[in-house]
């Protein structure tokens, strides 16, 4: 939630910026007249508008705090540099990341024959790991069982180095690999 309000206010102090951008890029090349820029500034501090200072206030405040949440974003500290699976043992603190078990899990898989094309994305879950294998299969062996192996494989060898359990190991066959041996025919 807070990843998609700093990409919303982004995206507002982006706007705001190639606004003034654009019109000091106009009034440098004198495509807005002097006299309209004149009249914008005295109705500015002259208060006869009264709506355009209270926009201008307005707009300025909010650029004013967008900028300073993005300087408290850039400045702040971040826990982990990558996103990891944290643990506490008696004897402290164990943090594996998340590419440690695609890394087990893609190793695991691997050793599966009939099996290429390996990738993986883990989630964690309260249950515990969710992982999702995307293989490619050689055609040769019966997917329902291939995949059953992978699963099982999978599942044991992340729990057993990892120590955490895994909740689901889910395999999606996008494919099977083609063949290129064809037998040329001589008449």
């Amino acid at each position: 939630m807070i990843r998609v309000m700093d990409k919303l206010l982004l995206f507002l102090l982006s706007l705001a910026v190639g606004a003034l951008s654009v019109l000091a890029f106009g009034i440098g090349l004198n495509w807005i007249p002097e006299e309209w820029s004149r009249e914008i500034v005295q109705d500015l501090y002259s208060g006869k508008v009264e709506w355009l200072q209270w926009t201008v206030v307005a707009v300025s405040v909010v650029m004013f705090l967008i900028g300073l949440r993005f300087f408290y974003v850039s400045l702040r500290r971040s826990n982990s540099s990558a996103p990891s699976i944290d643990q506490r043992t008696e004897f402290g603190d164990i943090r594996i990341s998340i590419e440690t078990v695609e890394n087990l899990a893609l190793k695991a898989a691997g050793r599966q024959r009939g099996i290429k094309d390996l990738r993986a994305r883990i989630r964690i879950s309260e249950a515990g790991i969710d992982i999702s294998l995307r293989a490619v299969a050689d055609g040769e062996s019966s997917i329902p069982v291939l995949t059953e192996e992978i699963q099982r494989a999978v599942k044991s060898h992340v729990e057993e180095i990892t120590g955490i359990p895994v909740a689901t190991v889910a395999v999606f066959v996008a494919n099977i690999i083609q063949s290129t041996n064809f037998k040329s025919r001589v008449e």
